[in-house]
């Protein structure tokens, strides 16, 4: 069974939007990846950071999903990142209320022996530094390396976040990102110029738009489901490249026509984190709703046509 290593945030999340509120509840980067590349036959692992304040339950729903958590230290006496948010009317922008970085302001990974040799590796959004030093604690070059950053690290940590582009593979940005981190406006030129910084392939999230992927010259576009009810769009973006991550190092076929297919498979997986509140509809997500929607989405975006 090919391995997946996640590293990222394991955390607490306040959410605020136009149809209600929570109070502290388990989140992060981490924990959407993991929860959604545990959809996928492989062998993961999460390397992160929390506090003594941290709940063994939320742990236990990590391990219970078979994900090896060895690589989650537990600071003594520490809090855990937390970050409260309100989001807009339109769930297409919020404004950070709180951010409290806690055990993370001085986190440094230690990736677990058993998967310095993985397959394929997730870098969820982190310091680039933090990123940099996990593929260094690598013993052998992965088959696929996965980036996702944001635009606080092009503002403070520019120059590491380019460091560690030439590393990676597959970056995951969203389209204000992709236009901030290329100074172009146009999504063609600006994945053209990302490609000039090192990765491969890349992948730019439209959020409720979809999704574009480009790889030199060949583009492919997946549409987002439209959904009735969006509740909160937090972790969508990491679900998405949970599943993205997942189908690749499951399927063990890093081409583009297989790309097309990752996309799809974590466009699905996000389409389900956004209908309740945090990690709560992908906990209690079955495979049968995964495959179900899977179908609603080949039906999307299927068609036939006579061309002369």
């Amino acid at each position: 069974m090919n391995k997946l290593l996640i590293v990222g945030t394991v955390a607490f999340d306040a959410i605020e939007t136009p149809f209600g509120k929570t109070d502290k509840i388990l989140g992060g980067a981490a924990t959407f990846i993991g929860l959604s590349a545990s959809f996928f036959n492989v062998k993961s692992a999460i390397v992160s950071v929390v506090g003594e304040d941290f709940p063994q339950d939320y742990l236990d729903l990590l391990s219970d999903r078979d994900i090896d958590i060895s690589g989650i230290e537990i600071v003594k006496g520490g809090k855990t990142f937390f970050w409260s948010g309100r989001y807009h009317n339109d769930l297409n922008s919020r404004d950070t209320l709180v951010t409290e970085l806690n055990v993370l302001a001085d986190f440094q990974p230690k990736v677990p022996a058993e998967y310095k040799d993985s397959d394929v590796v997730m870098l969820g959004n982190l310091h680039p530094i933090v990123q940099i030093s996990v593929l260094d604690q690598m013993t052998s070059k992965p088959k696929l390396v996965v980036l996702d950053t944001m635009n606080f690290w092009m503002d403070c940590a520019l120059a590491e976040l380019h460091e560690v582009m030439k590393r990676v593979d597959v970056i995951t940005i969203n389209d204000e990102e992709a236009r901030q981190l290329s100074g172009e406006y146009s999504l063609v030129k600006a994945a053209a110029k990302i490609h000039t910084m090192g990765p491969k392939y890349v992948v730019i999230k439209k959020g409720e738009h979809g999704a574009l992927l480009f790889q030199g010259k060949e583009i492919f576009f997946a549409p987002a489901l439209p959904l009735e009810e969006v509740f909160d769009p937090t972790g969508a973006g990491d679900t998405f490249a949970g599943g993205f991550s997942g189908f690749i190092a499951q399927s063990e076929n890093i081409s583009f026509g297989n790309m097309k297919n990752a996309i799809i498979y974590g466009s699905n997986l996000a389409s389900f984190c956004v209908e309740k509140f945090g990690t709560e509809r992908m906990l209690d997500l079955e495979k049968e709703e995964v495959y179900d929607r899977l179908k609603q989405f080949r039906a999307l975006t299927q068609f036939d046509i006579e061309l002369e």
